[in-house]
């Protein structure tokens, strides 16, 4: 296995040593060894750092010519798409991305999102009308300030995209943080970030666990934090951005998103859409559809289609470096202990159809499980594993079905398979999720809001609304 050297913190326009000896190491998900040994944890003089380059940066950027913002976005996106291989490998060997499917989504989706965000750099405007007694009322629109973006282990690229692309775009300025579970390919950013002439303090790097998260929450001098993780994750955001400074807080958090299969659905478009939206990443997305609802006249046939479809699919898990492989290892052994005690105190809720077992004598790698007919609020119903697990549960009643779809401390996204379009958009409307597709699931775009209802989040992402979370409104009187 290749050993990364070290890449330190990124304080734009230059790396910089963290000023604490605190390091962390980052293991490879296929076998456990050690990609590098020396990752920064940065510690409260490292965060201050960061924060005073990003506020002391922060005036003139909010000031910078929209052209030529729009046109360091636009260089931005070149570099991601230049040094793609690059970042494809420190994804794949430190993280649970298959090279396959970061050139195949994840780049093009990070690409897209920095386009789509420089497309907005002129066009955020405000507006100006009289009213009474002869007063004219001017609104505008302006940056936030220095603002701070926390990424899951997940889509690390991606995920910096929907919060660093509208961050920027509006005039803030930035201090990104990953996951601990996959810090290489954000903080190889730093290098790309200095190449497309981002000022400095604008762009900036911090890598650690969650205490350097605590201290991006907890600080003084950040006005607003962006989070995706879990719900526990994001509630502690919460906290400490409201016992500080009452920053401003946007969170992406978890989701157990169901699908419904009415009788008339195409089950040819049905079941593969529902197989890849709980396999994508072997289920370890926010979105991933682990709960699939079916009408009882043709659960029999769902079932033994998905069930066909899930042990057919031994060779396309695998080494993400793999160029074949789709499906990852779960992202480490605790994780993976996690993911198979759900599966083991389900067989206890519910009937296993297949899966369930490790795949292999090593590694990470869980068979693609099904369980059928759990109770309502049994465990493996209610609470999202994070894992290639699903559940499908059988019904009768349109109203029925909606009930139990939104009997979940969750409302991250959903899907409907139906060829009543009618009928698809009804109960899309119905459902408490941020995200419905109708006869698709777990499509994102750049133009298009994204974020949850309920538990799984606050605020949205991508799309004209993903821009309102990095500006606030002023208004202007004039006698």
């Amino acid at each position: 296995m290749v050993t990364i050297a070290t890449l330190d913190l990124y304080n734009g326009p230059r790396y910089a040593d963290g000023q604490t000896p605190a390091r962390f190491s980052c293991h490879s998900t296929v076998d456990g060894s050690v990609i590098s040994s020396d990752v920064h944890v940065a510690a409260q003089q490292d965060v201050n750092s960061a924060v005073a380059a990003a506020r002391a940066a922060f005036t003139s950027w909010a000031a910078f010519d929209h052209e030529k913002r729009a046109s360091i976005l636009h260089k931005f996106a070149d570099l991601l798409e230049r040094d793609a291989d690059k970042l494809a490998y420190l994804e794949a060997v430190c993280n649970v991305k298959p090279v396959k499917l970061f050139h195949g989504y994840e780049l093009p989706q990070a690409v897209s999102i920095f386009r789509y965000y420089a497309g907005w750099c002129g066009k955020i405007h405000g507006e100006s009308f009289p009213i009474s007694s002869g007063f004219l009322n001017i609104v505008q629109r302006e940056p936030l300030g220095v603002c701070a973006a926390i990424t899951a282990f997940n889509a690390p690229i991606m995920g910096m995209a929907m919060k660093a692309a509208p961050c920027l775009a509006t005039g803030n300025t930035l201090v990104l943080k990953s996951s601990e579970r996959s810090p290489l390919s954000t903080l190889y950013l730093g290098k790309l970030a200095n190449e497309a002439g981002f000022p400095p303090g604008v762009f900036n790097i911090v890598s650690g666990g969650g205490s350097t998260g605590s201290l991006l929450a907890e600080h003084m001098d950040i006005d607003q934090i962006s989070f995706t993780g879990s719900v526990a994750g994001g509630k502690k955001v919460a906290q400490a951005a409201s016992q500080s400074n009452l920053k401003r807080v946007a969170l992406e958090l978890g989701g157990k998103s169901p699908a419904i299969i009415f009788p008339d659905a195409k089950l040819d478009l049905a079941i593969p859409w529902c197989v890849n939206g709980i396999l994508v990443l072997s289920g370890q997305v926010c979105f991933a559809g682990s709960r699939i609802y079916v009408h009882e006249s043709i659960k029999k046939q769902v079932v033994e289609q998905m069930k066909a479809s899930f042990e057919s699919m031994d060779e396309s898990f695998g080494d993400p470096l793999d160029e074949d492989v789709e499906f990852p290892p779960l992202v480490n052994q605790g994780h993976f202990e996690r993911v198979k005690s759900f599966i083991d105190r389900g067989k206890q809720e519910a009937t296993l159809v297949t899966g369930g077992q490790a795949m292999f004598s090593k590694g990470h790698w869980i068979r693609p499980t099904i369980f059928v007919d759990p109770n309502v609020d049994a465990e493996i119903t209610q609470e999202e594993v994070f894992g290639p697990v699903v559940v499908i549960i059988g019904f009768t009643d349109e109203q029925e079905v909606i009930s139990q779809a939104n009997n979940t401390q969750f409302g991250l996204a959903g899907a409907v398979f139906t060829q009543d379009i009618n009928r698809g958009v009804r109960i899309a409307s119905a459902i408490s999720s941020g995200t419905v597709g109708i006869n698709c699931c777990g499509v994102l775009n750049a133009n298009v809001p994204f974020g949850g209802y309920k538990q799984s989040g606050i605020g949205r992402e991508l799309g004209q609304d993903g821009l309102a979370e990095y500006t606030q409104t002023k208004t202007i009187v004039v006698k």
